[in-house]
């Protein structure tokens, strides 16, 4: 038989539920505030310069991406995206301080004679760029040797795609300044000289594919002239082009291209010794953890590899870099 005193109790108990739950969501609210705002995330929050590249180029697909990745993976903190003309500007704009990060490829980063190289660290290896050079389908240039008298685009003052151009025409016995007529232009004017008739070939070091060749195979035949021979060369004029390797550009990369045997070379995301180590760890992080969503967009961007990362010679791992790979390596 069930007590008739127990009956208030239980209505009691059951107007009791209702404050007892609010109650617990607010300490769970103060709780929540306490873990997320009482306690410091790990990293500086601001803006932070990253020095890309031309529009047309990887570099830039690669930032606008990691730029976007980064408003989720750490909050507080914005990357703003720097155009410049490539690596070497890349270099001089993070060992002057104008940037915090940057990418550009390890020959550039040998032959840095700028001030404060001696700063400049590196937070992972990313991928590789091929040298390409690019002609209509139907010319008769089939090797650098052919390119004697013509006019040709060697790339921006400043960027890789200069640097290693001038080396490679030297090493193939010809004289940049004399035996051709060279057309300083990044890969969109170039593309678009070659397409009118203005150029008679180009050299392009991009990761694969580059968009602006892309766009430049759909509407205009070009071909891609084999440079692999000329790496020994390469290599011999120049210790500080040690970084670059023979290796295959694969058939139908761009439209109706064929395979051919070219050079590659690592590209670094850099930084400098000043920079939050914090703040250069989750970054460090975000590269790795942003490889697969970047490289639906970015092909490129899918060779990012924790294994191969910390190889980054010819600079050291960055502390907060080093910082990071340590506590994920098994």
């Amino acid at each position: 038989m069930t007590s008739t005193t127990a009956r208030p109790r239980t209505a009691a108990r059951r107007r009791l539920w209702p404050l007892l739950a609010a109650l617990l969501l607010v300490v769970g609210a103060v709780g929540g505030w306490w873990l997320t705002a009482g306690r410091p995330v790990g990293y500086p929050k601001g803006v932070d310069g990253f020095a890309t590249g031309v529009p047309e180029g990887v570099y830039t697909q690669y930032g606008e991406l990691l730029q976007s990745y980064l408003h989720t993976a750490m909050p507080g903190v914005e990357l703003r995206l720097d155009p410049s003309q490539g690596s070497v500007d890349n270099l001089e704009r993070v060992a002057s301080g104008q940037d915090s990060f940057a990418i550009a490829t390890a020959d550039a980063v040998a032959e840095f004679p700028g001030p404060g190289k001696d700063k400049l660290r590196a937070i992972a290896r990313l991928y590789d760029d091929y040298l390409q050079l690019v002609v209509p389908a139907d010319s008769p240039v089939q090797s650098v040797a052919d390119l004697k008298g013509k006019r040709v685009g060697v790339g921006e003052p400043k960027s890789g795609v200069e640097l290693v151009t001038r080396e490679l025409l030297l090493a193939a016995g010809i004289n940049p300044d004399t035996d051709i007529t060279p057309a300083p232009l990044g890969v969109g004017d170039a593309s678009t000289e070659l397409a009118h008739g203005q150029l008679d070939a180009f050299f392009w070091s991009g990761g694969l594919p580059t968009s602006a060749l892309t766009g430049l195979a759909a509407r205009f035949p070009i071909r891609i002239v084999p440079l692999g021979d000329l790496t020994d060369k390469l290599h011999q004029a120049s210790s500080d082009t040690d970084a670059w390797r023979t290796a295959v550009l694969p058939a139908g990369v761009y439209p109706k291209t064929q395979a051919v045997l070219t050079m590659a070379v690592p590209n670094l995301l850099i930084t400098r010794d000043d920079v939050d180590p914090g703040l250069v760890e989750g970054l460090t992080r975000a590269v790795i953890d942003s490889r697969d969503p970047i490289g639906t967009q970015v092909h490129a961007a899918q060779l990012v590899d924790l294994r191969t990362a910390v190889y980054t010679d010819p600079l050291p791992l960055d502390e907060g870099a080093e910082r990071y790979y340590r506590s994920v390596k098994p």
